[in-house]
């Protein structure tokens, strides 16, 4: 497989759990206040960030410096926190993640599949 082709299914992968964050709002409550009640609600979202810093570590270096208007450096850092310190994950930051920055990703992803599909 082909680094592009191999990036390509990072990118859909990083959709599927950026999906999952959705769902889970959907289903635990779209509200910080919902996150802070609800330890499964937390570890769910936790998981998938841990997944999505996973996977762009996987990313190619070509890919990242064409495609660079993603933090790809600071994802990897959201999903080391998560695998390492998840006692410590400031609740407002998780929020701002899941609420601001996944939907952001995601709909980064779809575009730069889009492009590469040219």
């Amino acid at each position: 497989m082909s680094a592009h082709d191999r990036d390509i299914e990072i990118l859909k992968k990083v959709i599927g759990y950026c999906d999952e964050i959705e769902a889970a709002r959907g289903r635990f409550g779209d509200s910080i206040d919902a996150l802070v009640a609800d330890t499964d609600y937390k570890n769910a979202v936790s998981m998938c960030i841990l997944q999505i810093g996973e996977l762009t570590t996987h990313l190619s270096g070509e890919f990242k410096k064409k495609y660079s208007a993603q933090p790809w450096q600071d994802i990897t850092g959201m999903r080391n926190v998560a695998a390492h310190h998840y006692g410590k994950f400031d609740v407002e930051i998780l929020w701002k993640t899941i609420s601001v920055k996944i939907p952001e990703l995601k709909a980064y992803c779809q575009e730069c599949i889009e492009a590469m599909a040219i």
